[in-house]
């Protein structure tokens, strides 16, 4: 009967530490969804729909062929995750990532592993950031893509999840266009924070972390009447990850002052901290229109 009582036992602790693997394997929250793109070969979840800017270049002379980028990015919760996907040529993305990407970043050679994705594959690069980071980028017959999670460490649940649930080509989910998405807090460049509430420059413990920061596109009003020049914009950075109090310091006619906003309303970042907590903080952005 002892020995029986002790096969129960043994029993009840094998369920209760399978239980557990599996609460570490669950998802995040139920918001996370899988998107994807149009013409792309990638899906991928993530905690809300993503912010996205499609770049297209005119045919190259040599090769008659036209060149596409994807960018999108997500804020929450104090990590900004990013994807980034480019057709011109997926081995001179490997290449280029590894000789100038990395080395700007901070992200750590020595920390190379070879990942795999459905038969595509990859490295990975962990940063050595406080704040912690991954990476990935692969190569496909037709695109190079760059798959990033900063503002956790790799074994941080979500990071975890964000990178198990990339897939190769099935492509399904949710498509997203190009926009400025759906903020992970309810909050838009229509809402106003008070001044008091806005740090400047130096206060702040760590400055704000750029990590996707869109160009606007030409209007072809703007294009026809060859107008140059700068849209100023002054804004908040605001701790909740989305831009706010939005102000127009210099503007462009012919519908440039609105891409440029449109613009900074994609970029994706981590607030700036002040004793351990994420603030809000001004910021005063460019944007120059040149004709080439």
């Amino acid at each position: 009967m002892a020995h029986l009582h002790r096969i129960l036992l043994l029993c009840c602790a094998i369920l209760l530490v399978a239980v557990d693997a599996l609460a570490q394997q669950a998802p995040p929250p139920s918001a996370w969804q899988k998107y994807k793109v149009a013409e792309e070969e990638f899906s991928i979840a993530l905690p809300t729909v993503p912010a996205m800017s499609t770049y297209k270049s005119s045919q190259d002379r040599l090769n008659q062929k036209a060149r596409t980028q994807h960018h999108l990015g997500v804020y929450a919760d104090g990590v900004v995750y990013t994807i980034y996907s480019d057709d011109d040529d997926p081995q001179k993305g490997i290449t280029n990532s590894l000789v100038r990407l990395l080395p700007a970043q901070g992200w750590d050679p020595a920390t190379e592993q070879i990942v795999s994705r459905d038969g595509v594959p990859g490295k990975q690069y962990t940063s050595s950031h406080p704040l912690g980071g991954v990476i990935q980028v692969f190569a496909t017959k037709k695109h190079f893509y760059r798959i990033q999670a900063f503002g956790a460490t790799a074994a941080d649940p979500r990071v975890q999840y964000f990178f198990s649930s990339l897939t190769f080509g099935t492509n399904e989910g949710v498509e997203v266009t190009d926009g400025p998405g759906t903020p992970f807090e309810p909050v838009d460049g229509s809402v106003q924070i008070s001044a008091g509430d806005v740090f400047t420059g130096n206060p702040v413990d760590r400055k704000i972390m750029i990590f996707m920061r869109p160009e606007p596109s030409y209007t072809e009003e703007a294009r026809q009447k060859k107008i140059v020049g700068t849209v100023i914009i002054k804004a908040v950075a605001s701790a909740n990850g989305s831009m706010v109090n939005i102000e127009v310091k210099q503007g462009l006619p012919a519908g440039l002052t609105e891409q440029a906003i449109e613009a900074l309303k994609k970029m994706k970042f981590i607030p700036a901290a002040k004793n351990g907590k994420l603030v809000s903080t001004w910021l005063q952005l460019e944007y120059n229109f040149n004709l080439y």
